[in-house]
Parts: C-alpha cells; sequence; structure tokens
C-alpha cells in the first residue's frame, strides 16, 4: 500500500508538472528554458559579529552570524549556535531575523576570557541543504560591559556634499561593531524633501549603505536619516537620530577610481613587522566592495590572514599575526573594489615592500598645530590641523579621537586624515572672541598599533565675531561670476575666471568670445570655466532657470532688509569714505567719483541698497581693508551699475537692469543682471 501511495503521489506530480510545463531530465525538474528547480548549493556564513580573533569585547555582547541566503528558522537553535568559554558551555538564548542567526547570552561573559562561537552543520537552508562545515570563530573579552551609545562615525557623500553623482550610494559607518540585525532598511532612510527615495539596505560589520532604486534627480537635495533604532553589540541605541543632506551634480559618476597614496610606500624597505597596510582612494568607496576579498596581502603565493577596515576613501589591511622579518610583501586591491556609484578601478592595483627585522614599538607624537598652542585672532572658518611625526593608521584618526570643545561642551565636525595630517573642520563657523580647545586622544595611533603616549591637548582664541547683517544667500547663482537674462556683450580682449551663464536668451547672444560649443556647455580662451546659455544641451536649460531664479531672489532678499544703520550716508557720494559693516540705504543714485575703502574683518557683511544707479568713475579704486572679503559685499542696484575704466571694484553686484563694465576695469566679485552684462576688454574674477 505503502508503495502505491508513492506511486500515485508521485503521478499527480508528474501531472502536475506537465500542465505547469515543466520538464523532466534525470530525475530532476526543470523550469521552462532548462533551469532547475531544486537548490542544490550549500549556505555559508558571510559575516560573523564580533569578528573572528576580535579584542577587547564587551562582556554584554551578543554573537552574530549572517547566512549568504534565507535559513530554515527551525534547524537554527541553542543546539546549531553555541558559545563555549573553553568547554564549557554558555547559556543563552538564539533568534534568527532576516539573514543573521543571533545568541544572546543570559548573563555578561567573563572579562578578558576567549569564547569560541560554532554554527554547526544542522543549519540548513530552505531547500534543506546543510553548510559544508561547521563555522567556528572566537573572540576575547575586555573588562567591562558597554552601557555607552553608538555614534556615527563617517558618512558618505559627506555632510553637506556638493556635486554628487546621481548614480551614487549612501552610507553610515559607526564607531564601533553593530547589531547586524538592526542596521535595515526601516533604520536608514534618505528623502527627497519629504518623499522617501525607494531603496535597497545592505551591511557589512560597522557600515551599513543605501542603494536607491533609481538614479537621483540632479542638482537636488536630499537628506539621510539613521534613526535610534540601529544598536551596538550590547544593545546601546543611537542617542539620536543622525541625518545629514548633499547635493547632487547634474550627471552620474563613470568615473573609474584610482588608488592614490599607499602606507606602506611602494618598495618601502625596514617596514615595521608589526604594521598595517593602508591605501587611500581617490574619493570615497562603497563599504561593501572593499573587504578581504578584494584587498589582500601575499608573502609569496601565500595568503596572509587579516582583516579590512574602511572608512571613507581610506581602507587600512590588519595581518592577523605579525609579519615575518626581512620579506618581501605584494598588497593587491582588485577590480572588485567600486566607488559610491558602482565604477570599479580600471585594472588591479599591486605594490611591494620589504619588512625589517623587528617590531616598532616607539609612540607617536604630534609635531606640529594649526593655529599653534594659544594662538589669539584665529579665522573662525579656519580648519584645525596637527602633523605626526610619522604615518598615522587612518582609521584611528576620527572624530573620536580628534575633538574640538568650547569649554566642555563638543563641537561638531569632520575629520580627515592624509599623509601625516589629520584635519578637523567644524560644521559650523566658530564664535567670536572665543577659546577653543582641541584634543587628540591615545586612540591615535601609528601604522604599527602604537598609540599616543598621552592625549595632546591645545587651545586657540578666534577673532571678535563679524559685524553687519547676515550674508545674501545666492544659491546656484553663486556658481557664476558673470549671469544676465537677456545679453552678455564682450569687447576683445576680456580675462574672466569662473563660469557665466545666460538665461532665457540663447547663446547667440553671448557675443564677442569667439565661443567654442560642447556638450552642455561653451568655451573660450577669454574665460577660464564654462559658458552656459539656456539652448544648450539639457540639463542645462533647467540649471540656468534654476540660477536665474536665485538669482532674483537673492537681489529681493538684499533690497527687503529692514532697518538699515545708514541711511543716505554722504548723499550718495562714497568717494574718500571709509565703509564700515552694516546695511546701507540710500533713495537714489550712489556715485563714487574717487577711491574709498570697505574696512572689517574677515566674516563682515556690508550690503548697499541703492533704488537708482551705481556709478564708480573712471581709475577709482576700491580697498578692502582689516580682513573684508568681496564675498561678504553686496550691491543691490535697482538701476544701471557702471564701472568706469581701469576702475578696481570689489563685491556682488545685484542688478535689477544693466551693469557695464568699461574699458580696463576690474571686478572682483560677481556681475549678476536681471538684463545685460556689457564688458570692454575687462578682468573679472569670481570673490
Amino acid at each position: 500500500m505503502a508503495i502505491m501511495k508513492k506511486l500515485n503521489s508521485t503521478r499527480v506530480a508528474l501531472v502536475l508538472m506537465a500542465i505547469l510545463g515543466v520538464a523532466i531530465i534525470a530525475g530532476c525538474p526543470l523550469l521552462p528554458g532548462g533551469s532547475t528547480l531544486l537548490d542544490t548549493i550549500g549556505p555559508s556564513v558571510d559575516l560573523v559579529v564580533p569578528a573572528n580573533l576580535a579584542t577587547n569585547v564587551v562582556l554584554n555582547t551578543k554573537a552574530f552570524a549572517t547566512f549568504s541566503e534565507a535559513m530554515d528558522p527551525s534547524t537554527i537553535s541553542t543546539t546549531t549556535f553555541t558559545l563555549q568559554q573553553g568547554t564549557m558551555a554558555i547559556t543563552g538564548t538564539v533568534s534568527y531575523t532576516g539573514d543573521t542567526a543571533t545568541f544572546t547570552p543570559t548573563a555578561d561573559l567573563a572579562a578578558s576570557a576567549v569564547f569560541t562561537a560554532t554554527v554547526t552543520r544542522g543549519v540548513k537552508d530552505m531547500a534543506g541543504n546543510a553548510l559544508a562545515a561547521n563555522k567556528v570563530w572566537t573572540f576575547t573579552t575586555g573588562v567591562a560591559p558597554d552601557a555607552t551609545p553608538p555614534t556615527v562615525l563617517a558618512t558618505l557623500p559627506l555632510p553637506s556634499a556638493t556635486g554628487v553623482g546621481v548614480n551614487a550610494h549612501v552610507s553610515a559607518t559607526f564607531n564601533e561593531a553593530m547589531d547586524p540585525t538592526t542596521l535595515v532598511a526601516a533604520n536608514f532612510t534618505l528623502k527627497l524633501g519629504a518623499a522617501a527615495v525607494a531603496g535597497t539596505v545592505a551591511r557589512v560589520g560597522d557600515t551599513m549603505t543605501f542603494t536607491p532604486t533609481a538614479a537621483l534627480a540632479g542638482s537636488t537635495l536630499y537628506t539621510a536619516t539613521v534613526t535610534t533604532g540601529v544598536k551596538d553589540l550590547a544593545g546601546n541605541a543611537l542617542a539620536v537620530l543622525y541625518s545629514w543632506n548633499f547635493t547632487t551634480g547634474v550627471a552620474p559618476d563613470t568615473t573609474p577610481p584610482t588608488v592614490g597614496t599607499t602606507l606602506p610606500l611602494p618598495s618601502a624597505t625596514g617596514v615595521a613587522v608589526n604594521a598595517h597596510v593602508s591605501a587611500t582612494f581617490s574619493e570615497m568607496m562603497d563599504p561593501l566592495t572593499v573587504t578581504p576579498a578584494t584587498f589582500t596581502l601575499k608573502l609569496g603565493a601565500v595568503a596572509v590572514a587579516g582583516t579590512v577596515a574602511r572608512i571613507g576613501s581610506v581602507v587600512t589591511f590588519t595581518p592577523t599575526a605579525a609579519m615575518e622579518g626581512t620579506s618581501v610583501y605584494t598588497a593587491t586591491i582588485t577590480t572588485g573594489a567600486k566607488d559610491l556609484a558602482g565604477n570599479a578601478l580600471a585594472a588591479p592595483y599591486s605594490w611591494n615592500f620589504t619588512t625589517g627585522v623587528a617590531p616598532d614599538t616607539t609612540a607617536p607624537t604630534v609635531s606640529s598645530t594649526i593655529p599653534a598652542d594659544l594662538a589669539t585672532g584665529v579665522d573662525r572658518n579656519l580648519n584645525l590641523s596637527a602633523t605626526f611625526n610619522e604615518a598615522m593608521a587612518p582609521l584611528t584618526i576620527t572624530t573620536t579621537t580628534v575633538t574640538l570643545k568650547q569649554g566642555l561642551t563638543p563641537v561638531p565636525g569632520t575629520v580627515a586624515y592624509a599623509g601625516t595630517t589629520a584635519t578637523f573642520n567644524p560644521t559650523a563657523t566658530l564664535g567670536g572672541n572665543t577659546t577653543y580647545t582641541v584634543t587628540i586622544t591615545t586612540g591615535a595611533k601609528d601604522l604599527a598599533g602604537n598609540a599616543l603616549a598621552a592625549d595632546y591637548v591645545w587651545t586657540f582664541t578666534t577673532v571678535p565675531a563679524a559685524t553687519g547683517p547676515a550674508p545674501v544667500l545666492l544659491g546656484t547663482s553663486g556658481n557664476y561670476v558673470i549671469l544676465a537674462k537677456s545679453a552678455i556683450t564682450n569687447v576683445s580682449t576680456s580675462a574672466i575666471t569662473g563660469d557665466i551663464g545666460l538665461s532665457p536668451a540663447a547663446q547667440s547672444y553671448i557675443t564677442g568670445f569667439a565661443l567654442t560649443t560642447a556638450t552642455g556647455y561653451a568655451t573660450t580662451p577669454e574665460v577660464t570655466g564654462k559658458v552656459y546659455a539656456a539652448d544648450q544641451t539639457p540639463p542645462t536649460p533647467a540649471i540656468m532657470t534654476t540660477a536665474i531664479s536665485d538669482m532674483e531672489l537673492a537681489y529681493t532678499d538684499a533690497a527687503g532688509r529692514p532697518t538699515p544703520d545708514f541711511t543716505e550716508l554722504h548723499a550718495g557720494n562714497l568717494g574718500g569714505q571709509t565703509l564700515v559693516a552694516g546695511l546701507y540705504k540710500w533713495a537714489g543714485t550712489v556715485t563714487a567719483p574717487s577711491s574709498f575703502t570697505i574696512d572689517g574683518g574677515a566674516n563682515d557683511v556690508w550690503i548697499f541698497q541703492i533704488a537708482g544707479n551705481l556709478t564708480v568713475s573712471n581709475a577709482v579704486i576700491v580697498t578692502l581693508s582689516g580682513g573684508a572679503q568681496a564675498k561678504n559685499i553686496f550691491w543691490q542696484v535697482a538701476g544701471q551699475a557702471t564701472l568706469g575704466g581701469t576702475s578696481q571694484f570689489k563685491g556682488i553686484i545685484l542688478s535689477q537692469t544693466q551693469i557695464t563694465l568699461q574699458t580696463g576695469a576690474s571686478l572682483v566679485g560677481r556681475a549678476l543682471a536681471q538684463t545685460q552684462v556689457v564688458l570692454q576688454q575687462v578682468t573679472v574674477t569670481g570673490p
């Protein structure tokens, strides 16, 4: 009877497969086209956390194993996923979510002890295929549990980045190993305004990457957010959600990355046997593509065991054990390494170095800083830097080890490392006349893993706070040194440094330049930059429309500023005057029959509201003193702005009508006109 039942069930199966159009070949059902229905490939463990041979692991950690495919949850249990200290089994619970199994110990692990995690061949995928062999890894605990929330250590693209490829991926790297079950799409979003962008999330170790389903829009601001749903191995959540913005460029990124600096240098000799190996790429790399499979180290033909870590454009290979002395090693990065847009290296990159006879045990030192310790009058927009006496491990130079504080209050910023120099770039302008403290902790290490002997601390004081109104926001119109709506005319030969643009008028209304048309722009020997117009190849027309709109908004902003500091000053005659920062207003024409001075600090702002014309006589020179900068000077002119022959003018001119630069005139600033710009053998340079 059992045989008959089996035969009958087989006939039923055959009939069903025949109805479905499934072929039967050698006992293996095939889909139309020849692909098999049966899955005979066993799963693998692609990621373990804590990493194999990890040290100083927190006592309240969990253990994780991420599989290559979906698994049968019924096969994942405390029988098939175990944790031991020596021969003693650790009690705990096992769960399975997505593609990851989690072992949660019942109590904190013992301190300074070695633990062995094992996933046995008893685990199976949904087709019943088992692991080819047990997966076993070890790690060593530290001395204390972890109660500190994780932080976002680095992002790609960087906060406030511009010109990002529309095919870019977005990633966040954390300051410690993370619970992989929390690095999921629900906790990592990308938005255009309030609209969520569709995409997928992947993770490797402490990095999660968001890959948009389709190309992003060009010249558009996006916001990425990591929620407090992400947690570290001890279950500590991000203290607050982390968001950052970036702006796309106009086209996809199709340029392959290249390898720039390597450590050790190619053909280096006497390299410490405990050195790490690192490569700095020409751009930010996709963290999911730079792994031990794509970054290898070999002694002859023998692969060296090690781990790979990465932040931004820097990737580091750390050998598991000390290298052999006086031996030649070869490091290789394969074409599997890709940038954020998915572009691979054009060819594998390899370099050799020779070890010395001993490890490096000497602590690095800080040899110089910018600004110097106890410096005063420091620019509030200055990037801070420290230069070391030797090459440092790039992954140890982070916002965790390099910090800036005002008193006890941390100042947010980003950290970069190149050569032997670490740089801290504050997110916002520093306060005026304020003392700050920079600290580099002993977490900063050289290539051999030697830490600074002690924290390195220095202080500085900034210049007084800026005076005057808030600057006028130019938007994308600030990308041009000359921008007009109806025409740009030129009498050769002029020298213009920066891009120029015209819209809604066509390129034919840009005259006197001997233009050479390219795709989406034009060039001319008289412009060190590009020439754009409304009728050029897309997306230029849309970009120009936005720039003109931003120019008009900037004009309206400047014209509408209330409560001027000075009204009808000197009856509109600026000749011989010294103008301090502030908001100025005149109901009629302003003239400059002779030279005058604009005096103030590097961050001070001047806005001149002129209801009539602005007329600058021949040979008049505008002098900037006290650190005043042309980029912070705004001339809002309702009438025409005319700069006389050989005059030397400074600032950004926002004219509702025409701007004319007569023969030999020079402008350090921008000429942004709502009708036309007329040039006669002039010099224009961006501020």
